[in-house]
């Protein structure tokens, strides 16, 4: 579904990836393990087209799309929820929701039946849908970002640090939410810190120091590794 060779990005001189190889297959939910600064929203960033890369090559579903617009990626399926959520918070929840639609907005009908999965999925956001998105908790404004993402009808979903600042009960649910879009088919990319719940739900994962993929391999075997849980379990 999707392949890089040899990703490279830079800002100005400095060198923010450096010759990123990683697959994701179809239905896959694969993870991005990496402290702050590794480089993992750089490298969501140039896989859906904010970014042009130095060098290398994007590959979706056996097209290249190295350096398409984001538009057209969104359009083919691939679609990112940004670290922080990106709300607009004097909205309602709804027109937030709704503007995920964009890329189908004259499917009229296939709009209203995804929004209806999507608050299926997320109960308290059909109880709020009316309330402006600033005005929801953390954890409800997440879901707000990954019903937004669903709304384009991805398939493939990029979740950049989809836990970051929620409470631990929240993480959970979350992490479980995760697992049942991927398990109704739908291939995920998740850049995490939280190593630990990430890779319990993960087919595979990748390990990112300084814009480098430094190690990879299946969930089991990272769990495993000694590196990994000192780096990023704390055992």
């Amino acid at each position: 579904m999707l392949k890089l060779e040899g990703v490279s990005a830079s800002y100005g001189s400095f060198k923010a990836l450096n010759s990123i190889s990683l697959n994701v297959e179809p239905g896959e939910l694969v993870v991005m393990l990496g402290a702050n600064g590794a480089g993992k929203t750089t490298l969501f960033n140039t896989i859906s087209g904010l970014i042009k890369p130095t060098a290398g090559s994007v590959h979706f579903l056996g097209s290249n799309v190295t350096g398409k617009n984001p538009s057209s990626l969104v359009s083919a399926g691939m679609v990112q929820c940004p670290e922080g959520r990106k709300l607009f918070p004097e909205m309602s929840v709804l027109k937030n929701l709704t503007l995920g639609a964009y890329v189908h907005r004259r499917d009229k009908e296939g709009i209203q039946r995804t929004l209806e999965h999507v608050l299926e999925m997320f109960p308290i956001l059909e109880e709020k849908k009316h309330d402006a998105a600033g005005s929801l908790s953390g954890g409800q404004q997440q879901m707000v970002a990954i019903g937004r993402a669903l709304m384009s009808r991805p398939k493939l979903l990029m979740l950049d640090e989809p836990s970051l600042g929620l409470a631990p009960l929240v993480v959970g649910q979350m992490f479980e939410t995760i697992k049942t879009i991927n398990a109704e088919g739908t291939a995920v990319l998740l850049a995490e810190q939280n190593a630990f719940a990430a890779l319990k739900v993960a087919d595979r994962a990748y390990v990112m120091e300084g814009g480098r993929i430094t190690l990879e391999g299946d969930s089991e075997s990272m769990l495993n590794n000694d590196e990994v849980r000192r780096a990023y379990i704390g055992a």
